[in-house]
């Protein structure tokens, strides 16, 4: 079973509120870049129809980060999480994938929203691109990519014209 990656939603089978499985179509998400060490978090408008880059977190210990991702969710009102997958090119999942999906299951647990997953290949990349493009120093980059990464991802996932297939590109 070779599944796409970047078309994978979990769905939660128990009767109890959904907090792992289809993202809503409408209200505000958030795109996460995970990383072991720092993540970096984008929001969607309501309409879903552009994300803006919102923060990066450097992550300290497991319940006060779960701490800060319920109390930042609760507090921009957001409806999913859209969490990057790190595949190879070839689209299969190695052991930073299972890291990220690990942390989205967390993420959706602590929060009680749905997650999506999305291939976040070229992300950091197409940020870095666009740091280049708008003159960012080094100095600032490292305290930018994390979240325009999660920006990139987000918006991959918005733009896609069916939210379960694989999106083509990320540099448009």
């Amino acid at each position: 079973m070779n599944e796409t990656p970047e078309k994978q939603t979990e769905s939660n089978a128990g009767d109890e509120p959904d907090s792992v499985g289809q993202v809503p179509t409408e209200g505000a998400l958030f795109g996460i870049d995970f990383g072991t060490k720092r993540i970096g978090i984008a929001i969607s408008n309501p309409e879903q129809t552009i994300s803006m880059p919102l923060e990066n977190y450097t992550l300290r210990k497991p319940d006060l980060d779960e701490e800060w991702l319920r109390q930042l969710a609760r507090g921009y009102g957001v409806r999913g999480l859209v969490v990057g997958l790190p595949v190879h090119m070839s689209g299969d999942e190695g052991g930073k994938a299972k890291q990220a999906r690990e942390f989205g299951q967390r993420a959706a647990e602590v929060t009680g929203l749905p997650v999506a997953w999305w291939d976040e290949r070229y992300s950091s990349s197409v940020a870095d691109m666009r740091m280049d493009q708008a003159g960012v120093s080094k100095k600032r980059r490292k305290n930018q990519r994390d979240q325009l990464a999660a920006q990139v991802i987000l918006q991959s996932f918005l733009d896609a014209e069916d939210r379960t297939a694989s999106p083509t590109s990320f540099a448009e």
